[in-house]
């Protein structure tokens, strides 16, 4: 009788004898995680073998890389110990005194914790409690904790003082999925392991080593379709591994797989493919109706199809891609084929438009007739000629060349004799609308003229008329005109945001260029147009300009004022009232305005006893 009889056999009398392939199959020690995690190995046997060995360990990585088991297997080789060996080691080929309870999660000096449901500080402080004592049995008194990053922010500073300095018989070993989570304090004071995932061709040879240990029969592209919708984890492939056994009665066959994926036939996507870079909307949305009555996903369908995209665009630059185990033989044969065929720039044309599609048909009420709408749209871009021709045969009749047609370019696949799917209407030409007249440019008018002539047909003649500028019904020449408008009209606010952050560049009736100072509002453009087309009568352009423009008014008013200060500070009586009072500054430069004959004296100001900084000019006051 075989093991996988007898274990069924026990199975069906206990009801409790069969475990899953995924903890049937469980690594239990280095050797086991060779598969697909050898830099981690290769880092964790030099470091027992040197004798420096971390005090905290973060392992991280996708679901089902094996994170907790590679915890438990750690947690193992640091309490190793046989009657020939009582140390740290990673050869654990021969069972130690440990190795059972840990490895099956019984161990009393091994604590593991789910941080899911123990997130709280109070958690942390019961562990911070435990430390101080030393471990009952083994070496070292392990702490296991798995989705680390569940841990709320209390409970990781709680955390942090006995991480950096634990004591020496505490070693701690951190298990997540949301590396990003968790705070850069912690992972400071961690030893970091990033476990890759697994790749498709280990988990063809993992799955065949399984089925051959129990005694089921497989077949090579059912294996490879496992592995493919495994995405890495190995506990989900062997999940699926083990679903495909019981869906099969013990065989598993690829179309069993195929109708419990609901995947469609890999080469039913080929096909499929290369109705689309054919053009052919038609073979195209039968092939998809066919495969959608055999039960596959639409979603599945155009994901499968970015897929084989991938792969025959990546065929072009590595062709030693398709040696990858986990393809078909139809795959590995019809991809080299397209991508000696089909242009770069097509096959980028195709991922992209896929990429939306699939998130389209995701969130569609109706898939099918989504997913039908993306095929439309690839086969007809078929057609459409690349980015790069147009812009030729554009530049082409900008040129006048376009009374001849120019013949399509080849594609860019890496055979000079390939052939081509770029579609027919390459070589048609591309239409430019003739470019419209500018506002301000001559308009023409045409209009029938009265006949003077008897028995003559009427005539027309073309006049032209140039448009004239609309006049504001109040003139606006500078920024110091829109400011004194705000005033007049009331709108303190926008008066203070034109004089403090516009920067004027090019000012005509209707028409305002400006730049923007630091801290100006995000509308203030837009409010300044609807004002001034409130206040002058007429419609205005208020843009956003790239040139840095002239300063704003109170920058201006600024600058004068510096200017006139500077001038003041050169007048030779000045300059003798600063040398007799040393320390002192002037404060401000006052522009007296011309008197009249009919105005009263202005009073002079009133002296000022600050410091002051400056220079006078006749008729200035000056305060110091």
């Amino acid at each position: 009788m075989s093991d996988s009889e007898r274990q069924a056999k026990d199975a069906a009398s206990t009801g409790t004898g069969y475990r899953v392939l995924a903890r049937k199959y469980r690594p239990k020690d280095f050797t086991d995680l060779m598969v697909g995690q050898e830099p981690m190995v290769r880092t964790l046997t030099n470091a027992f073998e040197t004798g420096r060995i971390a005090q905290a360990y973060m392992l991280t990585g996708v679901r089902g890389v094996g994170k907790t088991t590679t915890a438990r297997i750690l947690a193992r080789a640091l309490n190793y110990k046989t009657a020939a060996v009582d140390r740290p080691t990673i050869d654990l080929r021969e069972p130690g005194e440990h190795c059972q309870a840990i490895m099956e999660g019984r161990h009393v000096d091994v604590i593991e914790m789910d941080a899911a449901s123990h997130t709280g500080i109070d958690d942390i402080r019961e562990i911070i409690e435990q430390v101080r004592y030393r471990p009952v049995s083994a070496r070292y008194k392990v702490y296991i904790i798995d989705e680390v990053h569940m841990l709320s922010t209390a409970a990781f500073n709680g955390l942090l003082k006995t991480l950096e300095e634990p004591p020496e018989h505490v070693k701690f070993i951190f298990a997540t999925t949301e590396i990003r989570k968790v705070p850069i304090t912690v992972l400071s004071r961690c030893q970091r392991f990033d476990l890759r995932r697994i790749s498709a061709s280990d988990l063809v040879g993992l799955f065949t080593t399984i089925t051959g240990k129990e005694g089921i029969e497989a077949e090579p592209e059912a294996l490879a379709m496992i592995a493919r919708a495994a995405e890495g984890s190995a506990r989900d492939g062997l999940s699926l591994l083990d679903q495909a056994i019981a869906h099969g009665s013990g065989y598993v066959a690829a179309d069993a797989v195929r109708a419990m994926l609901g995947l469609a036939d890999r080469a039913r996507i080929v096909d499929l493919f290369g109705h689309i870079v054919k053009g052919d909307v038609a073979a195209a949305l039968a092939e998809f109706n066919g495969q959608y009555e055999a039960g596959a996903n639409p979603v599945v369908v155009l994901t499968d199809l970015a897929d084989f995209t991938h792969l025959v665009t990546r065929l072009k630059y590595v062709p030693d891609a398709a040696d990858d185990p986990s393809l078909s033989e139809i795959e590995r044969t019809k991809a080299a084929e397209f991508a000696q065929g089909v242009a770069v720039t097509a096959l980028s044309r195709i991922w992209q438009m896929l990429l939306k599609g699939i998130t389209e048909t995701e969130n569609a009420s109706r898939t099918a007739g989504a997913a039908e709408m993306v095929l439309i749209r690839l086969a007809h871009a078929a057609h459409l000629p690349a980015p790069e021709d147009a812009a030729r045969r554009l530049a082409e009749f900008s040129d006048g060349n376009g009374g001849s047609r120019p013949s399509p370019s080849p594609s860019g696949g890496n055979g000079g004799g390939a052939v081509s799917y770029q579609g027919s209407a390459m070589a048609r030409a591309v239409e430019t609308p003739a470019p419209r007249p500018a506002p301000s440019a001559p308009v023409a008018m045409l209009r029938a003229v009265p006949n003077t002539q008897p028995d003559s047909q009427p005539v027309g003649r073309i006049e032209t008329k140039p448009a004239e500028a609309p006049k504001p019904l109040v003139p606006v020449n500078s920024m110091a005109d829109i400011a004194e408008l705000a005033s007049q009209k009331r709108d303190p606010k926008m008066k203070a945001l034109v004089r403090t952050f516009v920067r004027p560049v090019k000012l005509e009736p209707g028409r305002l260029d400006v730049s923007l100072a630091p801290g100006a509002p995000g509308t203030l453009l837009n409010e300044l147009a609807v004002k001034l087309k409130e206040w002058t009568g007429i419609h205005w352009i208020v843009s956003l300009s790239c040139e840095e423009g002239q300063p704003t008014l109170v920058e201006a008013e600024a600058n004068a004022q510096k200017q006139r200060v500077a001038d003041a500070r050169q007048d030779p009586d000045v300059a003798a009232i600063l040398a007799q009072f040393p320390g002192a500054k002037i404060i401000d430069v006052r522009v007296r305005a011309p008197e009249t004959d009919d105005e009263e004296e202005a009073a002079a100001p009133p002296a000022v006893a600050e410091s002051v900084d400056g220079d006078i000019l006749p008729g200035d006051d000056i305060e110091f």
